[in-house]
């Protein structure tokens, strides 16, 4: 029986490649930084079964690599790094140097390896340092001496997936949107099935075949292409882009890591990847091996399958409630509220109170900020299959909304001056709490909706001193 190594066991590729070596007939090693980790993979069983064996250590450290790469015969190095740090490409560099050759001082007789599509010539001037790490990455495991298959590959469309999930977030929650530029460069996608069936099969190649092996599916398309083809297959609303040249990585990034389950160091290198065209230039690999059973999926038929499980149409009504919530709390607490009455304009106020102005543009910023954050926080308390937390951010929402609307009531129209802020501080309480609940989820929404219960803090000492200036 062979013996395979994988590196990036734990990944979304390298999960998916231990199973299809395993039912390949192959008895498989996995380079895993922690047991515990491989061991919630949906291999653990095949490690129990003897199918396949966890060496842990570090893929950077030279000693775990050559205690991993003993005796085996073909080694996949699915490793690559999604960070966008300062010096990640030459560390990038330097590990796949190492392992390449210590492979070949081991006599392994191939190396698979999944780096992506890229620009070539003078069309890859610009290129992102992400993009061109991956394609140095190939370059120096076949340095090594050791006949290695480099396959390249594009967007990969499959179940967790960070690129398809980046795509299933943003074409299902931001309902219109301007992007960079490099949203209309051109993609070859390709099904997690089908690159994974690449991969392995790759091992069988005669050692003459050491090169660079583009794969992709049988559709190439611009990125909001594929945005506006998803919302077709799962059946939500399309949407409305604007390619703004003023629209950075860093920035379309940051607001997307707002409305998505994603973060701005998960987006990033996403991004990167997207950042040129990366479109198959051959297709040598399908005439060597042959494609999967039936031919390459198409773009649409990975999304299907891809999408099954989820809730396309959730995040919308999430949003629509929430919003809809919000707006009738701004309609009540504005037809209670009456500054222009005789009584009010009687009362003696603090010389720190704003005018009069500013409190119904402050609070539209505040109900939309709410609206936007609560909508986010629900939705991601379900994404991650929390409906406990779902139902407790809910309830949360609510109670605040009823605080928010009652204020008024209580102020301008029962003139209780002393309840009323006691009211505005239960309020900032509550603000204060959703504050916390979005934190769970993303620190910089967080910091976001931070303002909602400043402000409530704010107004909670104003009523409170109007109470005391005007006690008689």
């Amino acid at each position: 029986m062979r013996l395979a190594l994988v590196t990036g066991a734990t990944g979304f590729i390298g999960q998916r490649v231990v199973v299809e070596l395993v039912d390949h007939g192959w008895e498989v090693r996995c380079l895993c930084r922690s047991r515990d980790k491989a061991m919630a993979m949906p291999w653990a069983d095949r490690v129990e079964s003897g199918e396949v064996e966890i060496v842990e250590g570090d893929a950077g450290e030279r000693a775990d690599v050559e205690r991993a790469l003993d005796g085996v015969d073909c080694a996949w190095y699915l490793l690559h790094s999604m960070s966008s740090g300062s010096g990640f490409a030459e560390q990038e560099a330097a590990m796949a140097r190492q392992f390449g050759e210590v492979a070949a001082e081991k006599s392994v007789s191939r190396i698979v390896y999944l780096g992506g599509l890229h620009p070539e010539g003078p069309e890859a001037e610009g290129m992102s340092e992400h993009l061109a790490s991956r394609g140095r990455v190939g370059e120096e495991l076949r340095a090594a001496g050791v006949p290695t298959a480099a396959l390249q590959a594009g967007v990969v469309i499959g179940d967790g997936s960070l690129s398809f999930e980046l795509l299933r977030h943003v074409s299902e929650r931001v309902p219109a949107f301007a992007a960079p530029r490099w949203i209309t460069n051109r993609i070859t996608p390709i099904s997690v099935r089908d690159a994974v069936h690449y991969l392995v099969a790759a091992a069988d190649l005669p050692p003459e075949h050491d090169r660079a092996f583009d794969i992709g599916g049988p559709d190439t398309m611009p990125y909001v292409d594929m945005m506006q083809r998803y919302t077709q297959v799962v059946g939500v609303n399309r949407r409305p882009f604007l390619a703004a040249p003023i629209m950075t990585r860093r920035l379309a990034s940051f607001g997307l890591s707002l409305l998505t389950p994603l973060s701005m160091r998960e987006i990033l290198p996403i991004f990167d990847s997207v950042s040129s065209d990366t479109v198959l230039k051959e297709r040598d690999l399908e005439a060597l091996v042959g494609t999967p059973e039936g031919g390459n999926q198409t773009f649409d038929e990975a999304v299907a399958v891809a999408a099954q499980g989820t809730n396309p149409g959730r995040y919308g009504k999430i949003a629509t409630t929430v919003h809809l919530a919000v707006l009738a709390t701004a309609i009540a607490g504005s037809l209670l509220t009456d500054p222009d009455s005789r009584r009010y304009k009687r009362l003696r106020k603090p010389s720190w109170q704003p005018p009069a102005a500013a409190f119904p543009l402050v609070w539209t910023l505040l109900y939309v900020d709410l609206a936007v954050i609560s909508s986010t926080t629900i939705a991601d308390s379900l994404e991650a299959g929390e409906p406990a937390a779902a139902r407790a951010d809910a309830a949360a929402l609510a109670g605040n909304l009823v605080l928010n609307a009652g204020w008024s009531g209580v102020f301008f129209r029962s003139h209780r001056r002393g309840v009323a802020a006691a009211w505005a501080a239960a309020l900032t309480a509550s603000s204060a709490d959703l504050v916390r609940r979005a934190y769970r989820r993303s620190p910089t929404r967080a910091a976001l909706l931070a303002p909602y219960p400043l402000w409530c803090a704010f107004a909670t000492a104003l009523t409170a001193r109007i109470a005391r200036l005007n006690r008689s």
